[in-house]
């Protein structure tokens, strides 16, 4: 057996915190003792029974353990198929796992093929669509194969899920296997499916539920050590569960150490977010995405007294249609980081409510956001505090409303803007050049043209900066 050593960082770090050293195992064949026949390439001649001695026998299982423990998680499939024995003790090293036959969980295998995992993922399992299609459609939280007639109006349909039953069945049976079970991804169960996880997996930790209603969410109330919960009600071409105020009580109700929660395509309005912050007051990180929320639930993220970072996500529609009257708004104390990606900001109403909501936050970050022009942007000098801006892909804005909200800024270090294709270097005066000099961080290109991008690398800004940057103001 010849080790070769090289580091290499554990990919899967969430869920197995050994350290990984890549070792590739080669095994040589063992020279045969004299009494043993010559090789033969007759097949008839090889007994099945009677395999030729493997210098890994005289290992003991805790040893070879401890070695295979060292190897990548990705030379795991290759090292279990070398013999019965190295399948057994591999099966027990992995710990997270993606479920795509339903039939290996419901037969019984998993749990003895994988008896110590803590990770489950049986969403592919639970959709029955052809695997060897060649459309392959994804969205944010998982792809699926298409065949080429589909000819409804969604990708995905109810009729393509097992019945919640058979998922409540199979779920069930992974409670009472998995007691240990830390992180789970589940979709089309009922309330009963998830009871068995709540009685029976104690240590439950994270919990993403995929396309269950509000009364589905019953069965989660009792998951008491529940700290990441990712909600997907509504997704576009292939769910339309409903997540709404009723549901987001249930959960605030029942999972009150959460830390962090993710809602997307979730209805709701003020009511849902209020009882979230009222029962959740560990809660640090909300994040909406697509969200379908009613006006006015803005005013509830206030109730959030320890939230930490707040993050919008593709809303396409307006932020809070209704974000009603500034004394009724509130903000959040312990905000630190405000960050929108892919959301529609032209109405000024709904981003001044948010920039109000989030005026003590220290971090800013926007990206690929339509209709965020200078306007729109110069709302943000209410957030005094800002020490952070990352802008990417804001193509309206200008220079000139760069500078009316970053020189408002007294403690800003750390300023990135990259791909606004409007912000030219030829527009950046004096005052905005020395401000990028005093910086403790500067990412700029704003453009492929930029021609500053290319420079700074070259110029110490902290002595050049000014200068630099009036060359181009003639």
């Amino acid at each position: 057996m010849h080790h070769h050593h090289h580091h290499q960082s554990n990919q899967n770090n969430n869920h197995n915190n050994r350290s990984n050293h890549n070792r590739h195992i080669s095994l040589s064949p063992t020279p045969s003792p004299p009494s043993s026949p010559e090789p033969t390439t007759d097949l008839t001649a090889i007994v099945v029974d009677t395999p030729a001695p493997n210098p890994t026998s005289l290992l003991s299982d805790n040893v070879l353990n401890l070695i295979f423990s060292k190897l990548p998680v990705s030379q795991y499939p290759s090292n279990s198929l070398v013999c019965r024995r190295w399948l057994y003790l591999h099966g027990r090293l992995v710990q997270s796992l993606k479920l795509f036959d339903w039939s290996f969980l419901d037969s019984g295998r998993l749990f003895h093929r994988f008896p110590n995992l803590s990770d489950v993922d049986i969403v592919h399992a639970c959709i029955r669509l052809p695997r060897n299609a060649g459309i392959i459609v994804t969205r944010k939280y998982f792809s699926v194969h298409l065949d080429s007639s589909l000819s409804r109006d969604r990708f995905v349909g109810e009729e393509d899920l097992l019945p919640s039953r058979v998922i409540d069945s199979g779920l069930k049976s992974l409670a009472e296997s998995y007691p240990n079970l830390r992180r789970l991804v589940v979709i089309g169960a009922s309330v009963d499916g998830l009871s068995s996880v709540a009685k029976e997996c104690q240590l439950l930790q994270e919990l993403d539920v995929i396309a269950c209603g509000d009364l589905s969410l019953k069965g989660i109330s009792g998951c008491m050590n529940l700290q990441i919960v990712k909600l997907i009600g509504f997704v576009d071409g292939f769910f339309g569960s409903v997540v709404s105020d009723i549901g987001l009580t249930i959960l605030a109700q029942g999972c009150r150490r959460l830390v962090r929660l993710e809602l997307c395509g979730c209805e709701g309005s003020y009511d849902g977010i209020k009882a979230i912050g009222q029962c959740c007051q560990m809660l640090e990180e909300l994040t909406l995405s697509d969200h379908k929320m009613d006006g006015g639930w803005l005013a509830a993220v206030s109730f959030c007294g320890n939230l930490k970072i707040l993050k919008l996500q593709s809303c396409k529609g307006s932020i809070d249609s209704r974000p009603g009257p500034d004394e009724h708004l509130g903000s959040c104390p312990a905000l630190e980081a405000l960050h929108l990606q892919r959301c529609q900001m032209r109405d000024k109403q709904a981003v001044r409510a948010l920039f109000l909501v989030c005026r003590g936050v220290r971090e800013i970050v926007l990206q690929d956001c339509y209709g965020l022009g200078d306007e729109v942007f110069g709302l943000a000098t209410v957030c005094r505090r800002v020490r952070q801006l990352s802008l990417e892909g804001c193509s309206l804005l200008t220079v000139e409303g760069l500078e009316s909200v970053i020189l408002s800024w007294k403690d800003l270090q750390r300023l990135r803007v990259v791909s606004c294709n409007k912000i030219m270097d030829s527009a950046v005066t004096p005052a905005l050049a020395t401000l990028f000099s005093v910086l403790k961080e500067l990412k700029w290109s704003p453009d492929s043209r930029s021609l500053l991008s290319s420079s700074l690398a070259e110029t110490d800004l902290r002595k050049k900066g000014g200068r630099f940057f009036r060359s181009y103001k003639g």
